[in-house]
């Protein structure tokens, strides 16, 4: 029987990427729930010059039984009032909108204003950054205009909580963390992974996954892998992702370090069919970021139990306990030589993968869901 209705509101098929993968692992876990669940997508996200892939747009068929309406369009304020007054007129009880960037501000603040003037629909938002990264002119307008939209906040981490408070500190807020990406199939046997994706079985693999922007760090990395420590390892490091920053200074270093036969740059988009292969192969995760709140990649690596060298920055490390999980280094080349290194000559692979696979049992899609409906009573 039917509990309630919600709509969640952001990237979905046909769109790619983790926001996509987010929202359609959620909207399933509300519709298991008895929820009836529908997603409302963009029919554009983002304009083509503010894009900095390749396609926005899956390879890939969707899976999915939750129906998805692509329907919004980021830039045209009619599309917002109309697509808002869709939404009052349905009157879902639980309207869940994706918040990542302060460019989508106007659309999603002004389809959340309208949808709840029908006063039975409560917007709750899943702040992933209410400020970003890569900072603009106009962040905090922005976000504070989305702020005033909305009926409540869930942050995945706790740096975010605390920064939700430098806009609104009367409406309910829950931390709760990132749920596990468990959407990518089981882990397959590394020899396998590496047969698949052609890597030579004599070496071991570093991974670093996801968009390549730059506050990710991968130029320390790079630098980590030339000093003569590493070079005396047995290890390559495989890139997987494409660039969502101009790629030559990357490519560029890698050549003055000579680093060319230790490094696989593999920088196409990675399909959700080949996320497994690449996680399977590798026997860390290393996220080398300069700054941060939570990462998606984390959760991944936790779904196939591996283990993670992460910088300590923002909120990383509320997700990877150091010495336990993984380690946790200063975001530095020679901090994070160190911690490889030490992962490999200390043999930690197996009771690091141990222990990640206890940790994982608190990131549960439920437990999430249970958080976000529980702000008001549903």
């Amino acid at each position: 029987m039917t509990k309630h209705k919600v709509v969640i509101i952001g990237s979905a098929h046909p769109l790619r990427g983790g926001l996509a993968n987010f929202n359609e692992r959620l909207a399933l876990e509300f519709a298991n729930e008895g929820w009836s669940t529908e997603i409302y997508t963009f029919s554009l996200q983002y304009p083509k010059l503010l894009f900095p892939g390749k396609t926005q747009l899956s390879t890939e068929s969707y899976s999915g039984n939750v129906p998805i309406r692509v329907i919004i369009n980021s830039i045209n304020p009619f599309n917002w009032i109309r697509v808002g007054m869709i939404l009052r007129k349905m009157k879902p009880d639980l309207m869940v909108v994706k918040f990542w960037i302060p460019f989508m501000a106007p659309c999603l603040g002004t389809i959340a204003r309208i949808a709840r003037t029908n006063r039975t629909t409560k917007v709750v938002t899943i702040i992933d950054n209410i400020i970003p990264h890569e900072k603009r002119p106009g962040d905090r307008i922005l976000a504070q205009y989305f702020s005033n939209s909305i009926d409540g906040f869930v942050a995945m981490s706790r740096k975010v909580m605390d920064d939700i408070a430098l806009f609104d500190v009367n409406k309910p807020r829950v931390f709760s963390p990132h749920p596990i990406y468990d959407n990518f199939g089981a882990p397959l046997e590394k020899t396998v992974a590496r047969h698949r994706l052609k890597l030579d079985p004599e070496f071991n693999y570093l991974l670093f996954f996801g968009f390549i922007r730059d506050y990710k760090g991968l130029d320390i990395l790079l630098e980590a892998m030339a000093r003569p420590e590493i070079r005396a390892l047995n290890i390559k490091l495989l890139v997987a992702g494409e660039f969502y920053t101009d790629s030559s200074p990357y490519f560029e270093q890698i050549m003055k370090l000579g680093i060319e036969d230790i490094v696989i740059m593999s920088n196409d988009f990675i399909p959700d069919s080949e996320v497994g292969a690449y996680f399977s192969a590798c026997d860390v995760v290393v996220q080398p970021y300069k700054s941060a709140t939570q990462s998606g990649v984390t959760q991944i690596a936790y779904h196939f139990n591996k283990p993670m060298i992460i910088t300590n920055v923002g909120g990383l490390g509320e997700f990877v306990p150091d010495g336990v999980a993984g380690y946790v280094a200063e975001p530095e080349s020679k901090a994070v030589a160190e911690s490889i290194v030490s992962f490999y000559k200390e043999k930690k692979e197996e009771q690091f993968s141990n222990n990640v696979s206890k940790l994982k049992e608190k990131y549960s899609w439920k437990y999430f869901l249970d958080n976000l409906t529980s702000m008001f009573g549903l």
